[in-house]
């Protein structure tokens, strides 16, 4: 858990702290839809390992983006859900989403843009 008296003066590098790697920022974008199980998660992340995805899911249970519920079923269910802090990010990943559009489509604006801000 990031203790938050400790958090980076720079408030992206705040953000990256949470969700600084692909696959929290995947599992995010998946949990957008609504609650998951484990297994429809491993699915969705593509390439992901069980180790590593129970690691991000249990850090990002920590840090208040994502809840577990586990259900006392033969066998047990675990279903995780965006928390309100979770969702707030929301706006983060539509505009990755609408930026890694326009790249992949090759818009010229991307790359300008870029350019005449240095």
């Amino acid at each position: 858990m990031i203790n938050r008296s400790e958090l980076p003066a720079c408030p992206v590098e705040t953000t990256l702290l949470l969700i600084g790697d692909k696959w929290k920022v995947l599992i995010l974008r998946d949990l957008q839809t609504g609650t998951k199980r484990f297994g429809e998660l491993k699915r969705s992340v593509g390439g992901i390992s069980q180790k590593v995805l129970t690691s991000n899911l249990r850090d990002m249970e920590d840090n208040g983006l994502v809840t577990r519920e586990v259900f006392a079923e033969v066998p047990p269910r675990v279903e995780y859900t965006l928390t309100p802090l979770g969702k707030s990010m929301s706006p983060i990943l539509e505009a990755m989403a609408k930026w890694g559009a326009a790249y992949k489509a090759g818009v010229v604006g991307v790359a300008e843009t870029a350019g005449e801000e240095n």
